[in-house]
């Protein structure tokens, strides 16, 4: 099923790309996608839904300041921007019907945010939410899960490197949907095998596959650093744990890898337990980049957001043994 891609222009002139495919019935599922990435890093789950036959439509597109979108204009690049961009993108694109939301890393972040600024979108149109990799609050700090001194060093380290990103300037060209990650459509850059190494170090769990090491990597190189820096910095406010309350009695799944540095485990029980009903999903195994390394988990507990029938998978949750077919 191909997918459409051009651009939405943001009430403040910023241009963003998007990707729209699939007309089927039901609700209109939108992904929302991480600090330093782009709409890239749902190819595999978008994948797996179309293979087990979901025909809904799919809307995906990039943030300000990354992969194919304009760079963030001074003091845009905020999580309370992304959240205004994407309520004006639902309100253009996506004007009637029921909204599923599927918010990865910072795509999380923007819906909390979502709920808080726009309150009463949210209580009209949308009926079901993934909280993929992400947190509420307390991302301040970040120490990659390092006990005691070593955390702190690389929480103080990271603090001089944000400031130095934020003059760099410097970016890649972004590449198309499925550029890499998609069985390596296309070579990885140089400069995206040179940083592989660390990329899959931070971001994934176990065995992850080169090639999504290398998609992580060129989606960050698209990124604009000052628009990243600018952006990590408004993550570390970040604090919206109060505003999960406009989602009561909305379905809601929390997913987690159990080897995720960025926002481990304590993120996701924190959200649940803000939505007493929210199904809490553990992946062991699995690092920050779940929707790349376990496409097919990610893929089913959406598709059961979108009240549609996927192929069976084995989820091992919180529930010690539980299995679910979704």
């Amino acid at each position: 099923m191909s997918e459409r891609v051009d651009r939405f222009t943001t009430p403040d002139g910023t241009r963003l790309r998007v990707a729209d495919s699939g007309d089927g019935p039901g609700p209109t599922l939108v992904l929302v996608h991480g600090w330093s990435q782009d709409l890239r890093t749902w190819d595999r789950v978008v994948d797996d839904l179309r293979r087990t036959g979901v025909t809904s439509r799919i809307v995906r597109y990039d943030h300000r300041g990354h992969g194919g979108s304009d760079n963030a204009p001074e003091g845009t690049a905020t999580i309370g921007t992304a959240a205004d961009d994407l309520a004006a993108l639902l309100r253009e694109r996506v004007p009637e019907g029921p909204i599923v939301l599927a918010g990865h890393s910072m795509g999380g972040m923007s819906l909390m945010a979502l709920a808080e600024r726009h309150p009463a979108l949210v209580a009209e149109r949308v009926v079901g939410v993934a909280f993929v990799a992400t947190a509420s609050d307390d991302m301040d700090m970040l120490d990659l899960g390092l006990p005691g001194r070593r955390g702190r060093l690389v929480a103080r380290g990271e603090h001089v490197l944000i400031p130095l990103t934020a003059r760099l300037g410097h970016r890649a060209p972004a590449g198309e949907i499925g550029d890499v990650g998609r069985a390596g459509k296309a070579r990885p850059r140089a400069r995206a095998s040179a940083i592989s190494g660390v990329v899959r170090a931070l971001v994934f769990g176990r065995r992850p596959r080169r090639a999504d090491v290398l998609s992580v990597a060129e989606q960050a190189l698209a990124a604009h650093p000052p628009s990243v820096a600018a952006f990590r910095l408004s993550i570390g406010e970040h604090r919206r744990r109060g505003a999960l309350t406009a989602l009561e009695g909305t379905p809601t799944v929390v997913l987690v890898g159990d080897h995720d540095r960025l926002c481990p485990q304590r993120h996701a029980r924190a959200i649940a337990s803000a939505l007493p009903d929210a199904r809490l999903v553990l992946l062991p195994g699995a690092g920050h980049m779940i929707n790349l390394e376990r496409a097919d988990e990610v893929a089913a507990h959406v598709a059961g957001l979108l009240a549609v029938p996927a192929a069976v998978t084995d989820v091992i949750t919180m529930e010690e043994g539980a299995r679910v077919g979704v």
